[in-house]
């Protein structure tokens, strides 16, 4: 982050995205002082053009606030020299009808304010004139903002995550040193970064995931990870573990047997009356808490009542607790920020990552602290803060493809249809894992729930129309401007893949929201927040639970990395590796040490069939355990499927975790390279330093 020093003004940037001074205007309206105003219920409208309030109204008709004196604020860019431009107006109630500067019709009068003419932090009242005689008496007080950002601007890591690898760094070298029975102690800038990262998949994708950690724990391997990524529904089993802080030190039997029962048992009550009842009340409240509300909030509710069994008060900056020690991997989830429906997400589209530290936009190196997600900002500085999401929200916003297709995923789960005919018009179509792509769509349901006939689909419709489908927040870059070599920024343009990244007009500093949507509309995969430089990632275990197109992950990051020129081993593959896949593949680039090692993990049934352990033979009574059913028609692990017989959860949990144990000595070899790669680095480092 750079500081500029001009005559005028302080300006803060980190080559990509500029902050600017911002002044802040406060206005306070007594209204024992405007006594007039208020018998005749007369309306104030305030406002500072270009200020991120832009205006503000003052009632004092009836049912307005009772309180003696209300306060107001404006927050603007101090080199623009803004102004306050107040009207009174007849009483208009509590709606707002906008408001011309320079006045209107309606206005009694107009008045205006230069706020350069105030002097700093020393309240000054003013009585301005209106029609008639009357007086609006305001006080009026001129601050500068602080000079500091709440908006962290840069491209390194974090303090907090780069103090959690030193601490993870002393559990990952000891158990390397283990599992490679190592006979020296590996020193710091040795040790390798290895990561886990995984697909979406709905609950195939959390319990997988469940299978896929307990294989690496069973084969003493999960101690060598530093970093879990998860995208859509495998962030569902992170958010589960993370609310223990020692989790990965533990027997995962618990949580396992948790996610077995709630996946087996009948989601027919979550459309009952009191859950309806439930969802309306908590986002009426997370609308008076200052959060932006959309459909994918009710599917955050619906997955609390679902897996959680209704109660799940846990944020994102909790999970801090269970890595602060380096104790369990850093959890990192992926969402993309994406236009609004004029726009699919070939045309426009941002990583954006999600850690108990931070929430960042990849491509502005630009992030906020965790529990300040949802809160508003200008120009890289705090405005208003709002309370913490709930995670089951952000679990929503993760997994939001599956908000689209709500009714779909209530069909399959209840496999009632004449209940559902009852309430609904059509059945929408299933998702195509094979082409899983945004569509262009409207920003509310108004018209995929029938006419309310009772009060039951009243309540219904009431929750589900006029919301938008996509996941609205609060956008912390705007205000912030483009540096005028932005698109020249190396680390920009690492990110940089869609022809609105040349119109800096165009880009989310001017947004009004944030439009964040599941990463699997793009990419049904969780490398980008692995592929940023500082995290230096030596391996990644992929773990693809995608039932088609077993590749399709890699290969899609391998494209994208090849067109972004992001440091990725070539995946090639022969038609007979597509037509009978393996349980693993490993991909490395022998020329360039800096692109990490892949072993790429497709979801198949391969050696499983016979053997119930590594190296251990099914008996004819156990073949049909080894029997997963993953590629027919009526398999139970299909997208939209929410609930699953305990049978075929135990299936796929011992299916995902044998792949893993089965290919124990491949993931450390893939260890040993990352080692090598290391010393030599480290050899060459202090060979150079010698010779300089």
């Amino acid at each position: 982050m750079t500081r500029i020093m001009e005559p005028s003004e302080n300006i803060i940037t980190n080559g990509v995205l500029v902050s600017r001074e911002v002044s802040c205007l406060e206005v306070r309206v007594d209204k024992q002082k405007n006594k007039k105003l208020v018998k005749e219920k007369n309306d104030i409208l305030l406002a500072v053009k270009g200020s991120y309030e832009k205006a503000q109204r003052m009632s004092f008709s009836s049912g307005s606030s009772s309180d003696t004196v209300d306060t107001f604020r404006f927050h603007s860019l101090k080199s623009c020299e803004p102004e306050l431009t107040a009207s009174v107006e007849p009483g208009l109630g509590s709606s707002f009808l906008g408001f011309s500067f320079g006045g209107d019709s309606k206005s009694e009068d107009f008045v205006a304010v230069p706020l350069k003419s105030l002097p700093l932090e020393q309240a000054v009242r003013v009585a301005l004139p209106t029609a008639e005689g009357k007086q609006l008496e305001l006080e009026l007080k001129a601050k500068d903002c602080p000079k500091k950002l709440d908006v962290r601007l840069g491209f390194d890591l974090c303090e907090e995550e780069k103090l959690f690898l030193q601490k993870r760094k002393k559990v990952v070298a000891e158990a390397v040193k283990k599992v490679l029975q190592l006979d020296q102690d590996l020193q710091d800038n040795e040790v390798p970064v290895v990561a886990v990262m995984t697909t979406g998949g709905g609950v195939r994708a959390m319990t997988s995931l469940y299978g896929t950690l307990s294989g690496l724990k069973k084969s003493k391997l999960l101690d060598c990870v530093s970093y879990i990524t998860g995208a859509s529904g495998s962030t569902w089993t992170m958010s589960k573990l993370y609310e223990d802080a020692n989790w990965s030190h533990k027997d995962l039997e618990e949580p396992i047997n948790d996610a077995r029962e709630h996946v087996s048992k009948s989601k027919t009550s979550i459309f009952s009356w009191e859950r309806l009842k439930y969802y309306r009340k908590e986002l009426s409240e997370r609308a008076k808490e200052g959060h932006k509300t959309s459909f994918t909030d009710l599917w955050g509710l619906m997955l609390e009542f679902m897996f959680h069994d209704g109660v799940l008060e846990n944020t994102l900056s909790d999970q801090q607790r269970a890595v602060n020690e380096g104790q369990n991997p850093l959890p990192l989830c992926l969402a993309m920020n994406v236009k609004d429906a004029n726009n699919s997400t070939l045309d426009f589209k941002e990583w954006c990552e999600f850690s108990p530290y931070e929430v960042r936009l990849l491509k502005y190196g630009a992030s906020i602290r965790a529990e300040d997600f949802g809160s508003e900002f200008f120009m890289g500085r705090l405005i208003k803060k709002v309370p913490e999401s709930k995670l089951c929200y952000l679990q929503g916003l993760w997994s939001n493809i599956f908000s689209i297709n709500l009714l779909d995923a209530w069909f399959s789960a209840v496999s009632s249809e004449n209940f559902w005919h009852r309430w609904t018009r059509d059945r929408m179509s299933e998702i195509d894992e094979e082409s899983l792509v945004r569509e262009k769509r409207s920003g509310d349901l108004s018209t995929r729930v029938l006419t309310p006939s009772n009060s039951f689909s009243e309540t219904l419709r009431d929750i589900v129309t006029s919301r938008p489908i996509d996941g609205e927040h609060h956008n912390f870059l705007k205000g912030l401007q483009m540096h005028r070599t932005y698109n020249q920024h190396s680390n920009f343009c690492s990110w940089r893949d869609t022809e609105l990244d040349s119109s800096p007009n165009q880009l989310t500093p001017l947004a009004e929201d944030l439009c964040l949507v599941d990463s699997a509309y793009y990419i049904n995969a969780s490398y980008p927040p692995l592929l940023r430089k500082p995290r230096k990632v030596d391996v990644i275990l992929s773990f693809d639970y995608g039932l088609t197109g077993h590749f399709k992950s890699v290969e899609q990051t391998y494209q994208y990395c090849t067109k972004q020129d992001i440091c990725f081993p070539k995946v090639v593959l022969s038609e007979e590796e597509r037509k009978n896949p393996k349980e693993c593949y490993v991909f490395v680039d022998d020329e360039n040490p800096e692109a990490p090692v892949i072993l790429h993990f497709p979801l198949v049934n391969d050696t499983f069939k016979k053997y119930k352990a590594p190296g251990v033979k099914r008996s004819p009574a156990e073949l049909e355990d080894g029997d997963v059913h993953l590629t027919s028609s009526q398999s139970p692990y299909r997208l939209l499927n929410l609930t699953y017989s305990e049978h075929s959860f135990n299936q796929l949990l011992s299916l995902t975790e044998y792949n893993v144990q089965n290919n124990k000595d491949l993931i450390l070899q893939a260890f040993r390279t990352a080692l090598e790669r290391r010393k030599h680095a480290v050899a060459a480092a202090s060979g150079n330093s010698h010779r300089h």
